[in-house]
C-alpha cells in the first residue's frame, strides 16, 4: 500500500524536442507521402470500377497498375500541389518563408502580423467529390473573405467558392474581379482564416497563368525567374505575386528527389516502361523506393500513414518524473502501449542518413 507521501507524488511525462525537424531524410518521407496522396486522389471513377474497390483501400499494387506516370504528365503537378499544400501546414520553412512575403506584400494590411500561413486545398476538380466542397467551407471561418485585387467590400468565400467549384463554365457569374478564382489550387489565410488569397500552383514556370482573383503563384525557380518573391504581370495586365521555390538546393530539389522514388516504386510493381534512364532518385531516395516496393499489397492509406509517422521519427523524446503535485488524470501522459497485438503486418520505414 502506498505511503502518504507517496500518494503526493505524482509521475508526469515530458516531451521534448531532441532533433531538428528539418533533416532530409523526414522531408523525403513527408513529400513521398504528398505525392501518394495525390496519385491516389487522381485515380478516376472508372479505375476504381477497374479495381473493384473504393478509393480507401487502393492498394500501392492496384495504384501502380492504374497509374501512368509517364503519359498523365498532370499527375507531376498534382503531387506538386498536394506537396506544397502539405509543407504549408508542416510548417516548412523553404516554403512557409517566401510565401509569408508574398501573402504581406499582396495585402499589407490584412497580413501585417503574419507570421505561419494557413492553407485550405481547392482545385474545382475535387469538388465532385461528396462533402469535399463543404469541408472547405467549414474549415474557413464563419466570416471568411476571399480578397481580389481591388477595392470595395471583399466577397463572401462561401457563396463564391461555391460558383468557382464548376469551373470555367461559372465565370460569367463569377464577374470582373473573381472571374479566374476557379483557377485556384489553394486558399491561403492566417490562422484566424478569415481573410483568403487564392493561390495557383504550377510545376513548370511557363504553365503559370494569372487573371482576377488569382493573387499568389507558386512555381518551381527557372533560368528566367531566380528562387524569391516577384511581381509578374501578364500581357492582359493582370499582376500575380510569384513564390519560385529554391531549385535543385531547396524544396524543389526534394520534391523531384521523392517523386523520382515514388516513380520508379510504381513503375516497378506496375510493370510499366521505364522513362528516362536520367531520372533516377538519390542513393538516399532510393531507400524509399526499395521499402515502397515491399508494401505493394498494403492499402495505400497506411503507407501514408506510416510515411507520415517516419518523417517525425525519434523527434521527440518523452522523460518521466516523479512530481510532487496533485496532478489530475488528464494530465498523466503515460508510455505508448508497446504490448499492444497487432492483427495485421503494418508499413515501418527506417530512418535515412
Amino acid at each position: 500500500m502506498a505511503t502518504k507521501a507517496e500518494k503526493s507524488l505524482s509521475k508526469i511525462s515530458f516531451v521534448t524536442q531532441k532533433a531538428p525537424v528539418d533533416e532530409r531524410g523526414r522531408a523525403l518521407y513527408a513529400v513521398a507521402r504528398s505525392i501518394l496522396r495525390a496519385l491516389v486522389d487522381q485515380i478516376p471513377v472508372s479505375g476504381l470500377t477497374v479495381l473493384n474497390t473504393d478509393r480507401a483501400d487502393v492498394t500501392l499494387r492496384q495504384l501502380a497498375y492504374v497509374a501512368r506516370l509517364q503519359r498523365d504528365k498532370g499527375m507531376r503537378g498534382d503531387g506538386f500541389e498536394w506537396a506544397v499544400h502539405e509543407a504549408i501546414q508542416g510548417t516548412e520553412p523553404t516554403v512557409v518563408e517566401p510565401l509569408v512575403t508574398a501573402m504581406k506584400r499582396a495585402s499589407p494590411r490584412g497580413f501585417k502580423y503574419l507570421h505561419r500561413p494557413e492553407s485550405l486545398l481547392f482545385g474545382y476538380e475535387r469538388a465532385k467529390y461528396l462533402g469535399f466542397l463543404e469541408a472547405v467551407i467549414v474549415n474557413a471561418s464563419d466570416e471568411a473573405v476571399i480578397l481580389p485585387d481591388t477595392r470595395g467590400r471583399p466577397p463572401a468565400f462561401d457563396n463564391w467558392v461555391r460558383l468557382a467549384a464548376i469551373g470555367e463554365a461559372a465565370e460569367p457569374q463569377l464577374g470582373a474581379r473573381l472571374r479566374k478564382i476557379w483557377r485556384t489550387d489553394l486558399f491561403v489565410s492566417d490562422q484566424e482564416r478569415h481573410r483568403h488569397l487564392a493561390v495557383t500552383i504550377k510545376s513548370n514556370k511557363e504553365q503559370l497563368e494569372s487573371g482576377p482573383g488569382l493573387r499568389i503563384g507558386v512555381v518551381p525557380e527557372h533560368k528566367d525567374l531566380p528562387a524569391g518573391v516577384t511581381k509578374q504581370r501578364s500581357k492582359a495586365g493582370d499582376s500575380l505575386w510569384v513564390v519560385a521555390l529554391p531549385d535543385p538546393h531547396g524544396f524543389m530539389g526534394l520534391y523531384n528527389d521523392a517523386y523520382a522514388a515514388v516513380g520508379e516504386a510504381i513503375t516497378t510493381l506496375g510493370r510499366h516502361d521505364r522513362g528516362n534512364y536520367w531520372q533516377k532518385p538519390t542513393p538516399m531516395a532510393h531507400k524509399i523506393q526499395e521499402q515502397l516496393e515491399k508494401y505493394a499489397d498494403v492499402k495505400v492509406s497506411e503507407i501514408e500513414w506510416a510515411l507520415n509517422e517516419a518523417a517525425q521519427q525519434d523527434l521527440t523524446d518523452v522523460e518521466s518524473r516523479l512530481l510532487s503535485v496533485d496532478a489530475p488524470d488528464w494530465l498523466h501522459l503515460g508510455q505508448p502501449d508497446r504490448e499492444a497485438i497487432s492483427l495485421a503486418a503494418r508499413p515501418s520505414f527506417i530512418k535515412l542518413d
